[in-house]
């Protein structure tokens, strides 16, 4: 029996502002695929993302498109054929995964063969800004264990770094440059990190321009990010980075993301699931890969202004799994 489909554009408030090397903005805006048969109903979220040349009328359209396939029968096997990799195949593959486990009554780890999820430890990210900006907010996050510290910007990052450290001495540091450095300053970069006692460095070099990886001395483990974004991403990676960051919207959703945690592991890469700025409703999925993670950078509603109902339960940066009412 095949599925009806809606589509809907939602737009949550961010507290403050969130900024990263390449801009800022004050709002999160996410597309939501509703799929259901008259008795079961499954949902999933995704973020477009500029960087990818996805627009949030472009993602919404290109999942409406699906709407015959799925009415004809169009399963989540057949979907990874259907679409490529990005946003709008993670919001309807999240939204297939969803419905089945409402339809069958058993819990997405269940169906997917995992165990049962557990709450993990989040990291909690600092905007890039001017390093006194950057030190206050760290000092109201001082207490969580680990922190994402942005970078990234043109010059002057060694010093947001070191303010950064001062304001949470105890902190776990991960370093997110977003691109934004240099072969010319990567040296530098990597000393404050080493001098910083940062544990992880996500893609300090843009996509396709980091070759330097490969040459340089790695003091601090290096992250893939914008260089990876489903299996076939893997090969290139070998020899310039020590962990991957997985993003189901850049995989296309859950199902090619759990696929490429195990490659990734039997390739040595040790494994992040990142997110981007969204609701618990995008998050709900990624916990599943969290379980398995070396790193797990999954507070995006805790940047929001407010979250959905029945979101996930943040205790601090204690982050616990969804409840059915939300997704699973």
């Amino acid at each position: 029996m095949g599925l009806s489909l809606k589509v809907s554009i939602e737009r949550w408030p961010i507290a403050g502002r969130f900024a990263i090397s390449r801009g800022a903005k004050t709002e999160a805006a996410v597309v939501v695929a509703e799929l259901a048969d008259g008795t079961a109903m499954g949902r999933g979220e995704c973020v477009p993302y500029a960087r990818y040349g996805e627009t949030v009328e472009g993602v919404a359209a290109g999942i409406e498109a699906m709407q015959s396939a799925l009415a004809r029968g169009l399963d989540r096997t057949a979907l990874q054929d259907a679409m490529p990799a990005g946003a709008a195949r993670n919001a309807l593959d999240c939204a297939l995964w969803d419905f089945s486990a409402k339809r069958s009554g058993k819990p997405v780890h269940a169906l997917a063969g995992l165990p049962d999820p557990h709450p993990v430890v989040t990291a909690y990210t600092i905007s890039l800004g001017l390093p006194d900006e950057m030190a206050d907010a760290t000092a109201r996050a001082r207490e969580r264990p680990l922190l994402k510290v942005k970078l990234g910007a043109a010059s002057g990052d060694p010093a947001r770094l070191a303010a950064v450290r001062r304001a949470a001495p105890h902190a776990e540091l991960i370093v997110d440059a977003n691109e934004g450095w240099t072969p010319e300053n990567l040296a530098e970069n990597f000393s404050a990190c080493t001098a910083a006692g940062v544990t992880l460095i996500e893609q300090p070099l843009p996509a396709g321009n980091d070759a330097a990886l490969a040459r340089i001395d790695r003091p601090v483990k290096v992250c893939a990010d914008e260089s990876v974004h489903d299996r076939a991403s893997l090969e290139q990676l070998v020899g310039r980075y020590d962990a991957v960051n997985i993003k189901l919207d850049k995989t296309g959703g859950l199902t090619e993301a759990l696929a490429l945690a195990r490659d990734a592991e039997e390739r040595g890469f040790a494994v992040m699931i990142g997110c981007m700025v969204a609701t618990s409703l995008a998050m709900a999925p990624a916990m599943l890969i969290a379980q398995r993670a070396h790193f797990v950078d999954l507070d995006g509603p805790l940047l929001l202004a407010q979250d959905r109902p029945d979101g996930l339960r943040y205790d601090g940066s204690l982050v616990h799994p969804a409840t059915p009412a939300l997704w699973g």
